[in-house]
């Protein structure tokens, strides 16, 4: 039979693997300082764009989307063209896709520090940026599709499903979660609100973990473990049950982040049902993964590649048997809102994504520079360190999340709380803090040991050329069974209906949970007494979001008897109706602030903003003494009182003619009241002399950003009386 020719593109898997091992270092780098905040609350005082709040989704956009994604990428990439005997169908789509990406993380790396942010977790990028992910995400599928169709290889080799259920699964994610009513080029508001925004988001979040953190890298452990090894796929029976099982299931299980929130009941119980049933396949994904490795543990121990794939996969079972267990209801109410959950999260990102990228890159930059690794002892040396980074930063979150959890929920024996001031478990576990900075050091080091000794690779091995490779072409498909053939083979050589199929066993689940919550109004009591917020307040709440106050700060109060008595009344779903987008929070780094409203004064409030510790003796919140002199710029206020209109918000046409004059009065009141404070009517009268006798510009207190967000806080959880919070709750 005459072969054809042709050559695989190794350059474009080079681009992916350079910014995979660039991007991964700038963006544990970021993470480490924040580490450093938690010690060190004032490190970058006074400086806004370096503040924790701004940072924070920083670090969590550039480790998820740029070192892992562009990991992905290089190992689809290079993968792909070698299963199905064929180059990328197309170079120019290949390229869109790296340079679109790359200018994609550049754009989250501007605006995130400058505040623009939506606030939703793992999608907080503004509008314009979620369009282009859009764009390059489908120029990605399409390419992959496309090749798909030119295949030499007649059936689709089990690491491809996951690609495609990646795809697939990913746009529809990204698409609905990221529905926005723009107010201005890099301002906008979720179209959901409330409850329905926070089922929305994590949705989106937990199976942005699942179908971005895990199923891709499901398919490159797939291909590259057996590459490694030289061995093949344990079993491919499991292989199939592993995929269609989880693709199925992991869709339903994003509402166990809402546990005892004011989700419907049905929704989280739901969500336990499925997270609990996910052991099963991840579990089956892990066993076929190391049992891979059977009759290949001799070169475990001198392969640094195969010592990072299999702590990876280990990782990987140890993350999916925790998160299942976190699912729990009686679970949950221990570790949410604590560290407990930071350490899940990084034995995954770590252990899993880490390690197994780490030993990807291994194994392929020296294949592409057709060069031995320049030193496996140093690439033992990184696994080490490495190794023991993952187990000094877990560890003693866990010891965190525990010591949190008991402090918050003891009681004495009169039934007040032992530790009624937040800070003093704060306090407690600030030696965790420090190990897990250490620790994080530690993984840092062992990222750019390898970065030296992939870089002096390299300089060693050839430049990167495309490989010639040859195929038989393939022969005329039959979409017919042939005698003997198995349903799941004859599906594997039609890729339209298995993608088709992939897509409905995904759909189902969000079908399911989404629909009957967005559509049906009685899900959500209305509450009478709750009204929209001002116009000073709405300002006030963006300016909240600008800060990512969000990342230290819940907004949810369970309906435990610890929470109800440190923080008030448990939360209602009627309070969250004009929300856009939701504030729930995921982490409680300080105290709730559902019903902070009227419990301090506003100079307690402005002294607190200004320098925390003068309020909160031992508080780690940095300063933001530029919310206290920046003038505080509303001339879009109107705007985005059209848009919540739009969204269903019942501001009349009056109130929005009014809204500078509003804004006015209600600011003057705040500046009004903070006179009452001799040490501030002293300060900001001699500021203002001082301005006017050296002809500076001087900016009213009332117009400074400050007195808004000031506003905002003073507004939470005010809405209902707290004894008549049963009698006010009534349904459509």
């Amino acid at each position: 039979m005459e072969m054809d020719q042709f050559y695989y593109d190794n350059k474009i898997v080079k681009k992916f693997l350079y910014a995979t091992i660039f991007w991964g270092i700038v963006g544990m780098s970021v993470g480490l300082l924040l580490a450093f905040m938690f010690l060190f609350p004032n490190l970058t005082d006074g400086i806004s764009w370096l503040s924790f709040g701004r940072l924070r989704p920083l670090h969590t956009n550039a480790v998820i989307f740029a070192f892992v994604g562009n990991a992905i990428f290089a190992g689809v990439y290079y993968s792909l063209q070698r299963l199905l005997k064929t180059r990328m169908a197309s170079d120019a789509l290949s390229n869109f896709n790296f340079w679109g990406w790359q200018l994609i993380i550049v754009a989250a790396a501007i605006t995130l520090p400058l505040g623009y942010t939506s606030s939703k977790e793992y999608a907080e990028l503004e509008w314009p940026i979620d369009i282009a992910i859009a764009l390059v995400w489908v120029a990605f599928g399409v390419n992959m599709i496309w090749t798909i169709f030119k295949r030499r290889q007649r059936h689709l080799y089990v690491a491809i499903w996951f690609y495609l259920a990646t795809f697939v699964t990913v746009a529809v994610l990204h698409i609905f979660n990221n529905i926005e009513l723009p107010v201005s080029a890099l301002k906008s508001y979720s179209v959901y609100a409330g409850v329905q925004d926070a089922l929305v988001q994590w949705w989106y979040g937990h199976n942005a973990v699942a179908f971005f953190l895990t199923t891709p890298f499901l398919g490159l452990m797939y291909y590259f473990v057996p590459k490694a090894a030289n061995r093949p796929v344990y079993s491919y029976r499991l292989s199939i049950v592993h995929f269609w099982s989880l693709i199925f299931i992991y869709i339903w299980a994003g509402p166990h982040h809402l546990l005892y929130s004011a989700l419907p009941d049905w929704a989280q119980n739901l969500g336990v049902a499925f997270s609990v049933m996910l052991i099963a396949p991840s579990w089956g994904g892990m066993i076929n993964g190391l049992l891979t490795l059977r009759g290949a543990w001799d070169k475990v121990r001198t392969d640094p590649v195969l010592k990072f794939m299999v702590v990876a996969i280990t990782g990987y079972g140890m993350a999916t048997f925790e998160g299942p267990m976190l699912s729990l209801k009686n679970i949950n109410a221990v570790a949410h809102f604590s560290d407990w959950v930071i350490a899940h999260v990084h034995v995954g990102a770590l252990a899993w994504n880490g390690f197994l990228t780490f030993g990807m890159v291994y194994w392929l930059v020296p294949k592409l520079v057709k060069k031995d690794l320049w030193s496996t002892k140093l690439a033992n040396v990184h696994f080490w360190i490495g190794t023991l980074g993952i187990i000094m930063y877990a560890l003693p979150m866990y010891v965190a999340g525990f010591t949190q959890a008991s402090m918050w929920k003891q009681f004495n024996p009169d039934g007040s709380l032992v530790y009624g001031n937040f800070l003093e478990t704060v306090q407690e576990i600030i030696p965790m803090y420090w190990m897990r900075a250490i620790g994080g050091s530690l993984y840092i080091l062992g990222a750019i040991v390898m970065l030296y000794n992939i870089v002096k690779t390299i300089k060693a091995g050839s430049t990167v050329t495309d490989e010639l490779a040859e195929a038989a072409p393939l022969p005329k498909v039959t979409h017919k069974r042939v005698a003997g053939e198995g349903y799941h083979t004859w599906l594997e050589r039609r890729p339209v209906k298995l993608t088709i199929y992939a897509t409905i066993a995904i759909l189902i689940g969000g079908a399911v949970q989404i629909i009957p919550t967005l559509m049906i109004d009685s899900n959500i009591p209305t509450i009478t007494s709750v009204k929209p917020y001002t116009p000073l307040e709405l300002e006030g709440r963006d300016l909240y979001i600008r800060e990512s106050c969000v990342s230290c700060h819940s907004q949810m109060i369970r309906p435990f008897r610890s929470e109800v008595e440190r923080y008030g009344e448990y939360s209602k779903a009627g309070e969250y109706v004009y929300d856009h987008p939701f504030l729930w929070g995921s982490k409680r780094t300080g105290p709730d602030l559902f019903r902070v409203g009227g419990k301090y004064s506003d100079n307690w409030h402005f002294n607190h903003f200004y320098d925390p510790q003068t309020t909160s003796s031992g508080s780690i919140m940095p300063s933001y003494k530029w919310l206290i002199k920046n003038e505080h710029d509303r001339s879009q206020t109107e705007d985005k009182m059209r848009a919540m209109v739009t969204l269903g918000v019942p501001y009349t046409e009056e109130e929005i003619a009014n809204a500078q004059q509003w804004m006015e009065e209600q600011a003057a009141q705040i500046e009004q009241n903070l006179y009452s404070d001799p040490d501030f009517a002293e300060s900001y009268e001699a500021d203002k002399k001082f301005a006017k006798e050296n002809g500076l510009d001087f900016v009213e207190m009332k117009d400074r950003e400050v007195i808004a967000l000031i506003a905002y806080i003073q507004r939470l959880g005010t809405d209902i009386k707290i004894k008549d919070a049963n009698q006010e709750v009534s349904s459509n």
